[in-house]
């Protein structure tokens, strides 16, 4: 079994008695996240071959969870200060924002959190994955991304070896679910879209709809431009542990030669800022069925409409990205009803202002030329001259 650190022990303890201190009785009932249970895909059936292996390989202890509405601005401190950003204790608030999906300063009143009844130093110890994908020993190294639960889990032959948390696209831009690979890498990227979002540890994962994992806010829902927002400390292990396209003699990357990225599902946006990892009873609740051929899994199907203008020319299979948007509303991946937001170039726009601002100014300029040229005395020369008029004989 592995060992759960003492002095994270009686951390835990001491939060879960700040944090229960006051009245709670409501605070324990298992909060309604909206979500179909029935549509989770995961092992509930004792008996599953498959269940019975990752039993037996699992050997961290059951950590349970216990849910906290915060009632007021007084509770809401209380939290923050039990949770504290410090290196010394850098499990402490891991765990936190973790099995919350946010960062600390986004929480509010009338929030349901998550506190763990123990903390344990790996942190693939919480996850919703299974610890063993039999399916993927063969392969390197693969990412499978969870829309649903905002949640990844990266694997080494067939071991999980990263559990992270994950806020993916807003409805009108998804993260649409399927296959898609690691192409290219930055430490520090401006987007192609607005240069004024800044984003540590990018990871392209698809050339043409810029897609990537990066470092960004994490608010504890969907709300990236199809991106996949991460925690510092996650970005920066998954920008050092992949691998990014092999490229051809021209210089070409080949296509989903990088290190596999799999997104299975499709996140619930009847509630749009909840989700099912809220209503978990424990690290033993919810392992999520993986696909049983992942290097078959399909290919994204993205809408034409979300890839920038500037790159449609290139698009190969162009036809795919033009059905896209219809089969993805046949599947119920886009709700009906909703309209999704054409890709802008945040940076051509603020060019194309820039431009009509300049023309103004010119504009401006050119007109008080003539006016000076039509008009060339001024108040105090028309005076003079009235006067010298006047006294001239008549």
């Amino acid at each position: 079994m592995r060992a759960i650190s003492n002095k994270y022990l009686i951390l835990a303890a001491l939060l879960f008695f700040i944090l229960s201190s006051c009245d709670n009785s409501n605070e324990l009932k298992k909060p309604d996240t909206g979500q179909d249970s029935s549509s989770a895909e995961y092992f509930s059936d004792p008996t599953d071959e498959k269940l019975a292996i990752l039993l037996k390989v699992d050997t961290f202890p059951k950590i349970n969870y216990n849910y906290l509405v915060i009632r007021d601005k007084q509770h809401l401190d209380s939290i923050r200060n039990a949770f504290p950003e410090l290196k010394e204790n850098p499990g402490l608030n891991k765990m936190f924002c973790l099995l919350n999906r946010k960062e600390r300063r986004y929480l509010k009143i009338g929030d349901t959190v998550l506190v763990a009844d123990s903390i344990i130093n790996d942190i693939v110890a919480y996850s919703v994955f299974p610890l063993i994908y039999p399916e993927a020993k063969d392969i390197e190294k693969l990412v499978i991304v969870s829309n649903a639960y905002q949640a990844y889990a990266c694997y080494e032959f067939g071991k999980q070896v990263r559990f992270a948390a994950t806020n993916t696209g807003k409805e009108k831009t998804q993260t649409y679910p399927g296959r898609y690979a690691m192409v290219w890498k930055q430490e520090l990227r401006l987007s192609s879209l607005d240069s004024t979002w800044k984003m540590p540890y990018t990871w392209n994962i698809h050339r043409f709809a810029g897609s990537a994992f990066h470092k960004f806010e994490m608010p504890g829902y969907p709300a990236s431009h199809s991106c996949l927002r991460q925690f510092m400390d996650d970005a920066k292990w998954l920008y050092d542990w992949g691998q990014g396209a092999k490229y051809d003699s021209n210089r070409v990357a080949i296509h989903l030669s990088g290190t596999p990225v799999l997104i299975i599902d499709h996140f619930d946006f009847r509630r749009p800022r909840t989700g099912p990892w809220v209503a978990l009873r424990s690290n033993k609740d919810t392992i999520l069925k993986l696909p049983e051929n992942p290097m078959e899994f399909e290919e994204a199907l993205i809408p034409i409409s979300q890839i920038p203008k500037s790159t449609r020319g290139i698009l190969p299979n162009r036809q795919k990205y033009l059905t896209a948007e219809d089969t993805l509303r046949a599947r119920g991946i886009i709700r009906e009803g909703v309209r999704i937001t054409e890709s802008v170039d945040f940076n051509e726009e603020r060019r194309k202002k820039a431009a009509r601002k300049a023309q103004a100014i010119e504009q401006k300029k050119s007109e008080e030329a003539i006016n000076q040229t039509s008009n060339p005395l001024d108040d105090e020369q028309i005076k003079k001259n009235l006067e010298e008029l006047e006294g001239e004989p008549r």
